[in-house]
C-alpha cells in the first residue's frame, strides 16, 4: 500500500518529519517529496504550496508520478460553523469552491460546466477510519463540508455568504481540488482539517500563534488513521 500524505504549508508536514524520522527525499517538479517506510506502508509526504494550482499539481504527482494509491490531506483551517474553536477538527464528507463563480449565466455560485455536482465527496471508509482516530485520542470534531477558495477569508459578510451558500464548517484553500484530481483518477481520498482561526479575524492577527498547534493536532490524528489503513 502506497499512501500519500499532503500539507499546503511546510508547518503542516513538519509533525509528520519528526515522528518518522527517517526518510529519502525526492526531488521533481520543483519541490521536495519524502519517501518513507513505515509498518509495511509507502507513504510519500509533501507540502504542495497554498491554492489550488499547487494543490491539484502535488496531488496528481503523488498519484501519476509516485503511484499512491490513497491521499490524506492535512492542515489547518477557518471556522465557519459557530460551534468549532481553535483546535477542533473538521473532517470532511463533502467539499465544493466557494469562489467558482458564473452566476452571470444562470448558475449556482460553485457550478462547473460538465461538472453536475457543485460538491465532491470524499472516501466514506476513511472518513470512518478518521472519526475513530480522533475519539481514540479524545479530541473535538465535526465531520462535515469544508468550502475551498484562493482567498483568505477575513471579512464575516463573505463568511456568511459561504455559510448560507454550501452549508460549509470550515473554509481553506486546497482541498477541493486535491478531492477534485482524486475523484477523477478514482483515488480515495480524505480532507482534514484542524482550526486555527475563525475566519472572522482582521487578516494581520497572530495566524501564526496558532497554526502550528493545530497542525500538530490534525498530524496525530492521521498518525493514528495509518495504524487502521
Amino acid at each position: 500500500m502506497k499512501i500519500g500524505i499532503m500539507g499546503a504549508m511546510e508547518e503542516e508536514i513538519k509533525p509528520f518529519l519528526n515522528f518518522f524520522k527517517e526518510y529519502e527525499i525526492e526531488e521533481y517538479a520543483n519541490n521536495k517529496y519524502y519517501k518513507i517506510n513505515y509498518e509495511g506502508k509507502e507513504i510519500v509526504l509533501a507540502y504542495s504550496k497554498i491554492g489550488k494550482v499547487f494543490s491539484a499539481l502535488t496531488a496528481t504527482i503523488l498519484i501519476e508520478h509516485f503511484k499512491c494509491e490513497k491521499i490524506l490531506f492535512t492542515g489547518v483551517a477557518g471556522a465557519i460553523n459557530e460551534n468549532l474553536g481553535i483546535g477542533d477538527l473538521v473532517i470532511s464528507t463533502k467539499l465544493c469552491q466557494h469562489d467558482i463563480d458564473i452566476t452571470a449565466f444562470g448558475h449556482k455560485p460553485g457550478y462547473l460546466p460538465g461538472i453536475e455536482e457543485i460538491y465532491v465527496e470524499t472516501n466514506q471508509e476513511l472518513v470512518e477510519l478518521a472519526e475513530k482516530s480522533i475519539c481514540e485520542l479524545g479530541f473535538k470534531y465535526s465531520a462535515g463540508c469544508i468550502a475551498t477558495g484562493d482567498q483568505f477569508i477575513a471579512k464575516e459578510e463573505r463568511k456568511n455568504f459561504i455559510k448560507k451558500e454550501f452549508e460549509a464548517d470550515a473554509i481553506e484553500m486546497e482541498g477541493a481540488s486535491v478531492a477534485l484530481v482524486c475523484r477523477e483518477l478514482g483515488i480515495p481520498c480524505l480532507v482534514l482539517r484542524s482550526i486555527s482561526d475563525t475566519a472572522d479575524m482582521e487578516a494581520n492577527f497572530d495566524f501564526q500563534k496558532f497554526v502550528n498547534e493545530s497542525a500538530e493536532k490534525s498530524a496525530k490524528v492521521i498518525e493514528k488513521l495509518l495504524e487502521k489503513i
